[in-house]
């Protein structure tokens, strides 16, 4: 069975693919699935019609951190990818990608107090050691899926560069906010400082995507602006296997311009302007290609004007409620998004669309996921907004999954307070490689 990375799945877009979930893997997803007709059987909450902008981003923030408090292992720590919206869900498929998106979301917990400040820590320290004493890697570099209980390798899964980047960014926030705590220190920075970047270059100037036990490294590499900014600068800051900064520059950075608006992109899904965002702070910062944040600010803008010319069509887009990118549909799991249109638009709302952008527009981001709360109360579960729906059709998932949970929570966060930016960039490492890959201040 072929085995798919999620950035090869991105590679198919414009092809119209509709692609269950997990297929690629051969292995089944976790609660019931995305093709439920209606939603999750139980008690929907509805957090209210008037909630101020704080108290909406602390419900998605305190109820994103229920999710990764409740549906990982205690014990490895590991944080299932996705799971039923409404809980009770009984699956063991974990993801690395979700783990890091949780171990930082478990920092903002700690900050809001949401849990005691001990458990958190103990949390995070049986998540750091699992991982590096127990959890099976290749030169430091982990599967992307696995089993919660014991983190074996989940079918045909791969080993994943971006995945473990994304575990990466997870492990340095907690050293840093963690930072008295000796033990958690000393465990990240031998997670961090394991990792074989070099290897994962293949040879080439720029990192692969991923490698099989079966066959080798995958044929298909990071080389074109996406969501991979924020491996490529753990790996030209990692003080024990860097990768030279040239491969900074060495890959390509497409333009695209939709209505007026000039943005790089290397693909059409807004997920990828989104997740290196997360932890490094991009503001005020410009290299000599452009500015990150301004760039994915412009990308979001892009966004919403697309989704509004498809209202003739999809009457559900409007001013005050849009967003596409990879999510789950009525017809299983799909890499979707515009400008260009990509994938078979069916007037589905990804949640996470306006979420993760939330530090890029606020203002429109906070409108569409107000109105969401306010007129589409089965869209909100025990664990937030349900991963998509579509008020065309009335369908509803019945799924949440850890990675739109996490980018959602951590973009919040980090519009309200910026933690997860001041915390990461307190990583020297961080700060190293920024300056090697030529960044300076923007005037």
């Amino acid at each position: 069975m072929q085995s798919f990375t999620r950035r090869q799945v991105f590679s198919l877009l414009g092809q119209s693919v509709l692609l269950a979930p997990f297929a690629g893997w051969g292995i089944a997803a976790c609660g019931s699935g995305a093709n439920s007709a209606s939603p999750s059987s139980g008690n929907p909450v509805n957090p209210g019609p008037t909630l101020t902008d704080d108290q909406l981003l602390d419900n998605i923030e305190s109820t994103a951190f229920q999710y990764i408090w409740n549906e990982a292992d205690p014990d490895t720590g590991l944080i299932k990818d996705r799971a039923l919206a409404a809980g009770g869900d009984t699956g063991t498929l974990a993801s690395i990608a979700s783990t890091g998106f949780g171990l930082t979301g478990l920092c903002i917990g700690d900050a809001r107090g949401y849990v005691p400040t001990a458990q958190i820590q103990s949390r995070v320290l049986n998540t750091l050691s699992f991982l590096l004493n127990q959890m099976p890697n290749q030169n430091g570099f982990f599967y992307h899926f696995i089993d919660m209980t014991t983190g074996a390798r989940a079918g045909t899964s791969e080993v994943s560069s971006v995945d473990t980047a994304i575990l990466l960014c997870g492990v340095l926030t907690c050293r840093q906010y963690f930072s008295t705590n000796a033990q958690i220190v000393s465990l990240a920075t031998q997670i961090y400082e394991r990792v074989n970047w070099p290897w994962m270059l293949n040879g080439a100037p720029i990192l692969c995507q991923g490698w099989l036990p079966e066959s080798g490294f995958l044929t298909s590499y990071w080389g074109s602006y996406d969501e991979e900014m924020m491996m490529y600068l753990l790996a030209i800051g990692s003080p024990s296997y860097p990768v030279p900064p040239s491969c900074w520059s060495a890959f390509t950075r497409p333009t695209v311009s939709y209505q007026g608006i000039s943005y790089i992109a290397g693909a059409p899904t807004l997920m990828i302007h989104q997740y290196s965002h997360a932890w490094f702070d991009f503001r005020n910062q410009q290299d000599a290609y452009t500015n990150y944040f301004q760039n994915s600010v412009l990308a979001t803008e892009a966004h919403k004007l697309f989704c509004l010319s498809l209202a003739q069509q999809f009457p559900d887009y409007t001013a005050s409620l849009w967003g596409i990118s990879p999510s789950d549909s009525a017809n299983g799991y799909v890499a979707w998004g515009g400008p260009p249109a990509t994938g078979p638009i069916d007037g589905t709302i990804t949640p996470s669309a306006a979420g993760g952008s939330l530090a890029f527009t606020p203002a429109d981001c906070l409108t569409v996921l107000h109105i969401i709360q306010q007129k589409y109360p089965a869209a909100w579960q025990h664990y937030g907004f349900v991963d998509a729906f579509n008020p065309l059709t009335g369908w509803y998932d019945s799924d949440v999954l850890g990675i739109d949970l996490g980018i959602t929570m951590l973009m919040a966060e980090n519009q309200r307070t910026g933690l997860v930016w001041s915390t990461f960039m307190k990583n020297p490492e961080a700060l190293a490689a920024m300056s090697l890959a030529g960044f300076q201040p923007t005037p």
